[in-house]
């Protein structure tokens, strides 16, 4: 698999990276109870933080501008897409 079509082909480097993460679980194993309950919590974390931020920074905005809600609900929204950008790419970096 020399030739320049087979190295830029995604389904080889897909192919390739499924061979890896095989010979990766042969020498390693399944993980424990404990790591994937953490990597649950991480995921969690991830989403949350920048959702929370985009509320708090929507509440502060609203506060001094006297605007009711107007900020708070679309920055809240705005931090719930990117912590779901965010843990969707961590996901898919294992």
């Amino acid at each position: 698999m020399t030739d320049k079509k087979s190295d830029t082909d995604p389904l080889v480097k897909e192919v390739e990276r499924e061979r890896e993460r095989r010979r990766r679980w042969e020498r390693e194993g399944d993980m424990s109870v404990g790591r994937r309950l953490a990597q649950i919590g991480v995921l969690g974390w991830i989403l949350v933080i920048p959702t929370l931020a985009g509320l708090f920074l929507g509440r502060w905005l609203d506060a001094n501008l006297g605007t009711g809600i107007f900020w708070s609900a679309p920055l809240m929204i705005v931090g719930l897409v990117i912590g779901g950008w965010t843990a969707w790419k961590w996901m898919n970096a294992r």
